[in-house]
């Protein structure tokens, strides 16, 4: 059961490495998260590696907008590019199930991202625990393996998203059209939407529900994993609220793996009644 699907996913790593994805979202992640990390207290007049909680949550709004973004790109046209070239029905002949493809091809490109994620990210961690002289490298492990982990599990998120909407289209402009829109829903439109309802309300809002409704949005989930040990951050808006409930940070990482898992066994089904 598992072997095509390693099989498939090697075959989806090795392309990625020749077409330089893995290469280019390194560069990507590392020159941003190494720069913001350098860059980041520059509003107030100084430049160099700032405290570490304000690094991480600096680093977390620049993922937030970054690793959706590329993981929809890598991912839109999975299943519908190899249909329209022709090579799904191929793919198909050969001795594996539909649900052995689809999640091969996802782990494949999940390890795309995971890779580029922890090279590019770590490399912050590792500007910092070389040239700051107010952080060591014992306070960076585990702020920088929640980071790390909430941004690989964000991305594969992300990818299962990009599958259902690969699966459920016919072509890759269509496929392309609905994952930005997709995104631009979840990483703007959304948060906009509730800061509004708040200026509507006056902040009057329950809020005990309120905090809840930042779990309906996988990218602020992954906000308050990484705000959960940085309590000295100032938050405000919707933020501040959600950090004053009681959230766990595991219960924040169950919540992202139901993210994983929901779109995921969609676009397994939407994929198993696929006309080929």
């Amino acid at each position: 059961m598992t072997g095509p699907i390693f099989v498939v996913a090697a075959k989806e790593f090795r392309d990625g490495l020749r077409n330089r994805w893995v290469l280019s979202i390194c560069i990507i992640f590392s020159v941003l998260a190494t720069g913001l990390a350098y860059f980041g207290a520059a509003a107030a007049g100084k430049v160099g590696f700032s405290s570490l909680s304000t690094t991480i949550v600096s680093l977390a709004s620049l993922a937030v907008f970054t690793i959706p973004l590329i993981a929809m790109i890598l991912s839109y046209d999975g299943i519908v590019g190899e249909d329209e070239s022709g090579t799904l029905l191929l793919l198909m002949t050969y001795p594996l199930s539909r649900t052995q493809l689809l999640l091969g091809k996802m782990l494949g490109q999940g390890a795309i991202m995971a890779f580029s994620t922890l090279v590019g990210f770590g490399s912050s961690a590792v500007m910092i625990g070389l040239f700051s002289v107010h952080t060591s490298w014992s306070e960076l492990l585990i702020p920088y393996m929640v980071f790390i982990s909430s941004a690989v599990l964000l991305g594969w998120i992300f990818i299962a998203i990009a599958y259902v909407v690969s699966a459920s289209v016919s072509e890759k402009s269509k496929a392309a059209g609905i994952a930005i829109l997709i995104w631009f829903v979840f990483v703007l439109v959304f948060d906009l939407g509730l800061l509004g309802l708040l200026v509507s309300t006056e902040g009057n809002v329950n809020a005990d529900l309120f905090p809840y409704l930042l779990l309906v949005n996988p990218t602020d989930i992954f906000r308050l994993v990484n705000i959960t040990y940085f309590a000295d951050q100032n938050l405000s808006g919707f933020m501040a609220l959600a950090n004053q409930s009681q959230f766990s940070l595991f219960g924040l990482l169950g919540g992202m793996l139901v993210w994983l898992v929901l779109p995921t066994s969609l676009a397994l089904y939407i994929f198993s009644r696929r006309e080929l």
